[in-house]
């Protein structure tokens, strides 16, 4: 059985997650190795027995952006000793605690990748396959939901559920609630509910409310011929909106053609205006020898996947070229085309797949500016007012709705006069609106705004969680109230009681 451990210098590493979420405590830390092990300390946990406290708050990485991985009084059940990673065909299979990174290595020795996987690749197999992550280029692959092809979950009792994708619907296991979810590419809004839904899906993106994920299994897919890497400046957000709308349609055609030289795009991210000051700010341009001009609205992130015989041109030759009339038809080609056509060519610059660093480099400007954000909320945090705390929103549209989400997002915060950045990933329609407090009364004024747009992007058929779900933030859990209304809360917490009636399981997390 897995030893309940309660040394003080082991449970400090377990008290916070990635939310920096106030008054993390802990009974004891649990850190089984096998399944047995998650098995024997649920029975215990459910018929009261040993810990002082009975309830389970199952982490990972602590990744979590929501509050979701801070123990309350819980028993914190780690996953960092599972870690089993067998490659079995055209699969995977993971314990929970084995991380992306580790799962993106042994993948890469053979071939191919996991293409749905977060920015974070420090997270682990478990923890995304419970907060339904998702990555960049959700656009072309979907969620983590598509690619997960089997789990083995243990339930609050100790029963343990080996899962495989086809073989079990959820209504097997579960009464399910009525509920109309939106159709957006992805939303980590309480439980996934589908007619005639697997029951594998059920557990996916659940919070670890309904059970603990021990094991993974997961579909893989070939490696890319190639990727290329382009940064593209654009004048103003309107633009911007429109040229990545051609890119979409381009892209959706090419997948319907499979034509060689079309415009195969995996992921499209954006920076805003105040974005790019907060890089500006930073001298992080500077740094990375990146040149933005003085009058970009937009900064746009594109990952193009090529072809086998695309990729095996002369990609150079194409580039020098890509504006000759007389030039061969190429994905490069086609793509300088569409920049061209909205006067975002001649300040583009585009990494060949052979150029890494530069590459890596387009990706270190995008993460450095949640991390300068962040950064400035720590600080205010630190030097203006100790109630001042990360305030950023998670919203999702239809994409034919995403210009209406983003000037109803501007006016909303400008009307409470708040320091807004906003980036995320445009070619799903998905943004993250963060605040920059100057005081305490920007956070509530953010919140406010938060819920107002919350509303407003409902009322478009979207999502306003979207990725990062709802873990114990107060202001995501009342947007979750918001999507489905009361009822359907009522409705989720009969469905988490029927597998978890003493509520062991993440009490607090995804409902109040």
């Amino acid at each position: 059985m897995a030893l309940i451990e309660t040394q003080p210098e082991l449970m400090a590493r377990f008290l916070h997650d990635a939310a920096h979420y106030p008054g993390g405590h802990a009974a004891g830390v649990v850190r089984p190795r096998t399944v047995d092990d998650v098995s024997e300390i649920l029975r215990q946990a459910a018929a009261r027995k040993g810990p002082p406290c009975w309830h389970v708050l199952t982490v990972g990485a602590q990744s979590s952006l929501t509050g979701g991985a801070t123990p309350f009084g819980d028993i914190v059940l780690s996953t960092e000793r599972l870690t089993t990673l067998q490659i079995e065909g055209e699969r995977i299979r993971a314990g929970a605690g084995v991380t992306l990174q580790a799962i993106e290595d042994a993948l890469a020795a053979v071939g191919c990748w996991l293409p749905p996987v977060p920015t974070y690749l420090g997270a682990t197999a478990g923890g995304a396959v419970a907060t339904c992550a998702a990555g960049a280029a959700t656009f072309k692959y979907g969620t983590i939901r598509q690619w997960v092809a089997g789990i083995t979950v243990v339930l609050a009792n100790g029963d343990v559920l080996e899962l495989r994708r086809g073989q079990r619907q959820a209504a097997s296991l579960v009464a399910l609630p009525a509920l109309q979810m939106p159709v957006v590419p992805k939303c980590s809004a309480g439980y996934f509910i589908a007619p005639d839904m697997d029951l594998v899906d059920l557990f996916i993106g659940s919070e670890g409310t309904l059970g603990v994920i021990a094991e993974v299994v997961f579909r893989t897919a070939p490696l890319p011929a190639a990727r290329c890497h382009a940064l593209v400046p654009v004048a103003d957000e309107d633009t911007g909106i429109r040229l990545v709308a051609e890119l979409r349609a381009a892209a959706q055609q090419t997948w319907r053609t499979h034509d060689a030289n079309g415009i195969d795009v995996s992921a499209i991210e954006h920076l805003d205006a105040r974005s790019i000051a907060v890089i500006r700010e930073d001298g992080i341009d500077r740094k990375l020898d990146i040149t933005l001009p003085s009058a970009t609205g937009i900064v746009l992130l594109i990952e193009l996947e090529l072809s086998p015989s695309a990729a095996s041109a002369d990609l150079w030759q194409q580039l020098e070229t890509a504006r000759d009339d007389d030039a061969a038809d190429s994905p490069l080609r086609r793509l300088c085309t569409l920049l061209d056509r909205h006067g975002a060519l001649e300040d583009a610059e585009i990494a060949l797949p052979d150029n890494r660093a530069r590459a890596a480099a387009f990706t270190e400007l995008r993460e450095a500016v949640p991390a300068g954000v962040n950064r400035r909320v720590a600080l205010a945090q630190q030097q203006i007012d100790p109630g001042i705390y990360k305030t950023a929103a998670d919203m999702i549209v239809p994409f034919e709705r995403f210009d209406d989400m983003m000037r109803t997002c501007r006016r909303l915060f400008a009307e409470r006069g708040l320091d807004l950045a906003v980036w995320g990933h445009i070619s799903d329609g998905n943004v993250h609106p963060n605040v920059i407090p100057k005081s305490a009364d920007d956070v509530t004024r953010g919140q406010a705004a938060i819920l107002a747009l919350g509303d407003a992007v409902i009322a478009m058929g979207g999502s306003p969680l979207a990725e990062h779900g709802v873990g114990r933030n107060q202001v995501k859990q009342e947007l979750l109230r918001r999507l489905y209304g009361s009822t359907g809360i009522d409705a989720m917490r009969d469905l988490k009681l029927s597998l978890d009636p003493h509520a062991v399981l993440a009490p607090g997390v995804v409902f109040p």
